[in-house]
């Protein structure tokens, strides 16, 4: 892997790119290897961010998404996820137990219901209805730092259930796995599941499962998703601020880059927390911003392959 020392991901030269993949976090880098084996394959991009963010959500060792994610404060680990493809079509699953992949439930929503979100016992009920397995999605080393979060003192704590300057500084507690993927036809899909912030209150959504906050795409302009406090970015819509940034002419890393200023303008308090935004444009070009230092971005390109990539932030300038 490389770190290129430019303050954003470099970019493809112009004209028609493809295919393309970037994902959130260091753990993007294998689900990319999936998302590429289906595009180099002439697969389509939905497909492929199905496949690609598959792969983190079936890693126990990827505490914040699908299997093995840190549960809520009474113990029991919900996923969010939602895909929107070329078209515009979208699904989505919030609050959703006992199912691995909670991606390809939200793809099944796109494509099943005639709705967009489903959530809690009703979008595990049609999880089983379409053939998904149930499976306990507390690991044992999940329940072992429940237990001991509960046992400190953790379910009497302030109404942020973490102390985010974990996140802020981009270690250990990674969030989110955004994908966003531009397949051989030029089209743009995107994905975003997560299994949220740790210890969060019972029925806690983020920005993950929302579209136009953790994820959105615009096939005519360009694709966008987001990661960290899901708070702050559900306040800014960012995922589609950002795209609408790119139709009015801004770069994706310009895109990105307004998110993170319209976060940081806001009246709450956000210095203890992380905020990524990734974007994509239609011609291949990637650009991502964080609110500061830590965030990392998988990028996988014909020319340079699989790589991670540091992401510029305010601290850095």
């Amino acid at each position: 892997m490389t770190h290129p020392a430019s303050d954003e991901p470099p970019s493809p030269p112009s004209g028609p790119r493809a295919p393309v993949v970037v994902s959130t976090w260091p753990y993007g880098v294998p689900a990319n290897e999936a998302a590429w084996a289906v595009l180099a394959d002439g697969g389509t991009a939905l497909d492929a961010v199905e496949a690609g963010v598959a792969v983190t959500e079936a890693d126990p060792e990827a505490r914040t998404v699908g299997l093995g994610g840190y549960p809520d404060r009474t113990g029991v680990v919900t996923l969010d996820a939602c895909v929107m493809d070329e078209r515009g079509r979208c699904g989505a699953v919030a609050a959703l137990e006992d199912i691995v992949h909670p991606t390809a439930v939200a793809r099944a929503v796109m494509e099943e219901t005639p709705h967009v979100m489903l959530v809690g016992e009703g979008a595990r009920t049609f999880a089983l209805e379409q053939g998904f397995e149930a499976t306990d999605l507390l690991t044992e080393q999940s329940r072992r730092d429940w237990e001991a979060w509960k046992a400190g003192g953790g379910a009497e704590g302030a109404q942020r259930p973490e102390p985010n300057v974990e996140k802020a500084a981009g270690r250990g507690n990674h969030d989110t796995i955004g994908m966003l993927a531009l397949d051989a036809e030029g089209h743009l899909s995107g994905a975003c599941t997560t299994s949220g912030t740790k210890w969060k209150m019972r029925g806690r959504v983020g920005d993950s499962p929302l579209i136009g906050a953790g994820l959105y795409v615009d096939e005519e302009v360009g694709a966008a998703c987001a990661t960290g406090w899901g708070e702050a970015i559900i306040q800014v819509a960012g995922s589609h601020l950002a795209v609408e940034a790119m139709r009015q002419g801004a770069s994706p890393a310009a895109a990105c880059r307004r998110v993170v200023e319209r976060i940081r303008a806001l009246p709450t308090d956000t210095s203890d927390i992380q905020v990524g935004v990734v974007a994509l444009s239609p011609a291949g070009e990637v650009g991502a911003y964080s609110l500061r230092s830590g965030f990392e971005v998988a990028q996988y390109t014909p020319d340079a392959g699989n790589r991670l990539v540091e992401v510029a932030h305010p601290d850095a300038e």
